[in-house]
């Protein structure tokens, strides 16, 4: 089974704004909400690959039910528990004229270490050895900074294999707690060495000193539309991108991730792993919003993907 972690999710509102100018009005084309946050997005996903998932979160308000139900009418299994305040509304404007996604998000409830103990145990009594936990995101404000630290090794005793994808200060500190995967984009990961790789080599050599570092097994770094690089203790492999047409890019990495949960759970070969994460996230790129693609269009990019083992 896979369960995914969403501390601090959203309903996403896209819109598309031709010719974005600052300091100016601004008129709406197009526009769709969709129950968001990274979690979310990655249970959206592994559904429409053919796997099954639990949904966990925190949810406050209106906007909170409004979530919960749109998830239900999906058919997604979950498990949130509600908070007081109102669960936030995150702005994707896209802008099909110069070719930008801008997204504005807004900070999310508050919410007490005494919840998130309450979610833990939840999530304790259910998982099993074996089972995959992807924890992604933001947390809520009032948690504890170290609390993805504290989650990864609850899991991990409990057998389970943690994918985390996080950013600045939470992936750092998730690390710590030696998770089976992480995903960074190529960003995320200057940003934690303090330097950016110049060279494909660079990049390799970089992430294998973490690995090593933070007893990590495998590691996946997305590059956008340069492609991924996938490190594992006794492979590693450099995917090209899949040049489509672009809707949104928002959400890409969370289909990858999905991908990689799905893939990991049937014990897919690395090569089929790629091939399945790499047309998942060009599938989702050619998307509006956060919605999942649908899985023909998936299938239909599998054989496109370009690899080489380096």
């Amino acid at each position: 089974m896979i369960h995914t972690v969403t501390l601090n999710p959203a309903l996403d509102k896209t819109v598309e704004i031709p010719s974005l100018t600052v300091d100016a009005v601004n008129r709406i084309t197009a526009m769709r909400t969709d129950p968001g946050g990274k979690g979310i997005n990655v249970s959206k996903v592994i559904s429409v690959l053919g796997g099954s998932s639990v949904a966990y979160g925190i949810l406050g308000g209106d906007t909170g039910r409004a979530i919960l139900a749109a998830l239900d009418e999906m058919g997604l299994a979950t498990c949130f528990h509600f908070v007081d305040g109102e669960t936030r509304t995150n702005m994707k404007i896209i802008d099909p004229v110069r070719h930008t996604n801008t997204d504005i998000n807004e900070p999310g409830v508050s919410v007490s270490e005494e919840i998130l103990k309450e979610l833990l145990g939840d999530m304790l009594g259910k998982i099993k050895t074996d089972d995959i936990v992807v924890i992604s995101g933001s947390m809520p404000k009032g948690s504890p900074q170290d609390t993805y630290f504290t989650w990864i090794e609850a899991f991990q005793e409990k057998g389970a294999k943690v994918i985390l994808d996080a950013d600045g200060d939470l992936l750092k500190t998730g690390m710590k707690a030696s998770p089976y995967m992480v995903k960074p984009n190529k960003q995320e990961l200057s940003a934690l060495v303090g330097k950016t790789p110049g060279t494909l080599q660079e990049l390799v050599e970089t992430v294998r000193d973490l690995m090593k570092e933070y007893s990590i097994a495998k590691t996946v770094v997305s590059m956008g539309g340069e492609g991924a690089l996938y490190v594992t203790e006794k492979e590693t492999v450099f995917a090209e991108g899949l040049k489509v047409p672009v809707g949104s890019t928002v959400g890409a990495g969370d289909s990858v991730v999905a991908a990689l949960a799905v893939a990991e759970e049937s014990g897919t070969s690395l090569e089929d792993t790629v091939r399945l994460s790499m047309a998942a996230g060009a599938a989702n790129v050619m998307c509006s919003g956060t919605q999942p693609a649908e899985y023909e269009v998936i299938r239909e990019l599998i054989p496109k993907v370009v690899f080489h083992r380096l």
